[in-house]
């Protein structure tokens, strides 16, 4: 398709992102006129009569008319309306059928008054009955009008941060050794299938965090906190490593059902992490495959979106695997994303783009991004509070 002459001749979306200006928190529960017009008044002497000159039938033959190309260039833009409208409503058609919505009927309006209305109401619709659905637009190329629809999670630029600390912690308490087990799954779960990056991965973002605030102490002049300083990025760079070995070893998906099955509640505490326990093995026996950066966006797929050059913060930036989201070494972390995060634009988040052009549409929803972050919610809030209620 030529996209050279593409026009987007609608454009129905929320307001773009603002610049961030703080940190996202780490999840933790997770116009009159001044008068009047006056009437000229006719006059009452008549107007002075004009004889038709002689040569009159000569200059009215020296005229030029050009009603014939008047009337062509009406009857084309009548039928550039009229397949504009009609491929309109194609693709309102098509649109209202994936959805399952009942568009208004609005083809005895006038154009484009009727196109404007139909869209009206479909994003209303839509706003109701998809819980993802972002924005609709109109687009025009050189060979069609249609449709294509957003859908889009909405993180509400909150950092996905899962501490291993209070997991390290819990292997070591006899008292909560069993859900410690149980949640190793979890996070196995995390780690092998969903992809959520490790901060000890050098290719993950908070690894070079974690370096650069190790070469910053060793850099900065020499206080009284500098030793605590040092042995708390150590200690976090140690639990890490130790974690990960568990977490990378697969048995712990092997035996995921059956720790599940096996677990025995003792308080409210062990009822929150079972819960947990049983959207993680549910989700991964329904996506035992699917990674959380399955619909991240994509700026070349979409070349309607106006926003494809700003930048975004990735993904992989607020969703990771970190030693813990307390303490100095963390309020440093913090300062630092928040110094990043304010050059950008925007948060990228998981969005499934759909044409409705004729072709086959895409039949994907959003349905696992929703029970992941929600998974991610809770095991970051359980985590938290047990190394604070702890202390």
């Amino acid at each position: 398709m030529n996209y050279a002459t593409q026009y987007i001749i609608g454009n129905y979306q929320h307001t773009s992102a603002e610049n961030t200006t703080a940190t996202a928190p780490t999840i933790r529960r997770v116009r009159t006129m001044d008068a009047k017009s006056q009437r000229c008044r006719r006059g009452t002497e008549r107007q002075t009569e004009i004889c038709t000159d002689s040569n009159a039938t000569d200059v009215f033959l020296k005229c030029v008319f050009l009603p014939k190309l008047k009337t062509v260039q009406s009857v084309q833009a009548c039928k550039r309306t009229a397949k504009t409208e009609r491929d309109f409503y194609k693709s309102l058609s098509q649109l209202a059928e994936h959805y399952a919505i009942e568009p208004l009927q609005t083809k005895g309006y006038g154009y484009p008054y009727n196109m404007v209305l139909a869209m009206w109401d479909a994003e209303t619709k839509l706003k109701i009955n998809n819980f993802n659905w972002d924005n609709l637009r109109l687009v025009q190329n050189s060979k069609k009008t249609f449709f294509t629809s957003e859908e889009r999670y909405s993180t509400g630029t909150t950092l996905y941060y899962i501490p291993i600390s209070p997991l390290f912690q819990m292997l070591h308490d006899p008292k909560r050794k069993k859900t410690a087990q149980l949640l190793v799954s979890v996070c196995s779960y995390l780690y092998h299938i969903a992809d959520i990056p490790y901060y000890r991965q050098e290719n993950s973002y908070l690894y070079w965090l974690y370096e650069m605030m190790n070469d910053w102490v060793e850099q900065d002049d020499y206080t009284e906190e500098t030793e605590s300083y040092i042995a708390e990025i150590v200690k976090a760079e140690w639990i890490g490593e130790r974690i990960e070995q568990k977490l990378f070893n697969r048995i712990n998906l092997q035996v995921f059902e059956q720790r599940l099955n096996n677990f025995k509640t003792r308080d409210t505490f062990d009822q929150e992490c079972q819960k947990v326990a049983c959207n993680a093995f549910t989700l991964y026996s329904q996506y035992p495959h699917e990674s959380i950066f399955r619909n991240a966006p994509r700026p070349e797929e979409d070349p309607y979106n106006d926003e494809n050059d700003s930048e975004t913060v990735g993904m992989e930036k607020y969703i990771s695997f970190i030693a813990d989201t307390t303490g100095w070494l963390y309020e440093r972390l913090a300062d630092s994303i928040n110094n990043e995060f304010n050059e950008y634009g925007a948060m990228e988040e998981p969005t499934i783009c759909k044409r409705f052009d004729g072709s086959n549409i895409k039949q994907t929803n959003l349905d696992f991004e929703n029970r992941l972050f929600a998974l991610l919610d809770e095991l970051c809030t359980l985590l938290y509070d047990y190394k604070t209620t702890r202390k």
